[in-house]
């Protein structure tokens, strides 16, 4: 039976992934047991006081052991903690040699949605790919560059650590942990039971596009702006580089350490943002939208679309115009 210790961090964390972790784990006991077998896993909530109050005030979770009376888990889970991440790892950094041990000794360590910050915290993703909410992504990079952030993925899987992406696709992490430890059977009848889209595995369909702008580069701030301004021309970087009076060389170095984009990305992602909400507010057909961002060939359009998105624009229309009925 696989040992999992759900952690309970200080502060304001999501009580969703814990609740429903433990809900879902505990009831894939009861499908396996239901068939004959023997339960999976042995759930459990481990925290750093018997008392954890929610920084909201409307919540308490009460860990049924403290990490000092766990000398051995087979599987550690660290929910998203809301807030500032700083201060989040300061309240926190109590747990970090213990899960630094327990990973040693074999443990496994998995991380939903922010909780990939404390994680990171604890050295062990260094040279490692990591997911996390899209919309944290900067500020990630900018507190832990030694780690290969993968904002468009669902889930990363690498020498025994686990991270997801954004808010509930922390559900797709558990039904491939339930398939690696309780089989594909009971990951379909926990996808069917709890309604999870199984084998999902992007989040680039749901990420808005903002650009990174606390970098404090003023000449990269103005070409951002300027692409930003301009995303329905055909935007030329050696004329974007004139103009601030650098080298194309180092302007493209610039942009890349400020943005974690290449010049030619950040253009792409603008155009397809400027697309997406066209697609999103009104009728315009494809085509229509395809020139209104700068582009006059339509298998060009379609294949950075689905590159930066996931999906085509036709399936991105579907998926999320306001005019089409529910």
């Amino acid at each position: 039976m696989k040992h999992v210790s759900i952690l309970i961090p200080k502060g304001h964390t999501s009580l969703v992934n814990i609740a429903g972790t433990h809900q879902i784990l505990n009831q894939v006991n009861g499908f396996v047991n239901g068939s004959g077998g023997k339960p999976v896993f042995d759930v459990e909530l481990v925290g750093l006081e018997h008392e954890t109050k929610q920084d909201t005030g409307l919540f308490t979770v009460n860990p049924g052991r403290l990490i000092n009376e766990v000398s051995e888990t087979g599987m550690i889970i660290i929910p998203a903690i809301h807030g500032d991440q700083q201060k989040a790892i300061k309240r926190n950094k109590e747990f970090i040699p213990w899960i630094i041990q327990q990973y040693e000794n074999g443990a496994e360590l998995v991380s939903f949605c922010i909780g990939a910050y404390l994680l990171a915290a604890t050295g062990l993703l260094k040279g490692k790919k990591c997911a996390t909410h899209w919309a944290h992504a900067a500020n990630f990079r900018t507190m832990f560059p030694d780690v290969d952030l993968v904002d468009d993925r669902i889930m990363t899987a690498e020498d025994g650590i686990y991270t997801s992406g954004g808010a509930y696709s922390y559900l797709n992490l558990i039904l491939y942990l339930i398939e690696k430890y309780a089989g594909r059977q009971a990951a379909i009848t926990a996808s069917k039971t709890f309604m999870i889209d199984i084998d999902r595995d992007s989040q680039s369909p749901f990420i808005i596009f903002e650009g990174q702008k606390d970098h404090g580069d003023e000449l990269i701030s103005e070409a951002q702006q300027i692409i930003e301004d301009n995303y329905r021309e055909k935007i030329e970087i050696n004329e974007l580089a004139s103009k601030l009076a650098l080298s194309r060389r180092t302007f493209e170095r610039r942009f890349k350490k400020s943005t974690a984009n290449t010049v030619y990305e950040y253009i792409q992602r603008v155009k397809v943002e400027a697309a997406k909400k066209m697609l999103e507010n009104n009728r315009t057909n494809v085509s229509q939208v395809m020139y209104e961002v700068g582009y006059s060939d339509t298998k060009a359009f379609r294949e950075v679309f689905k590159k930066i998105t996931g999906i085509t624009p036709v399936e991105y229309r579907k998926k999320f115009s306001v005019s089409v009925p529910v």
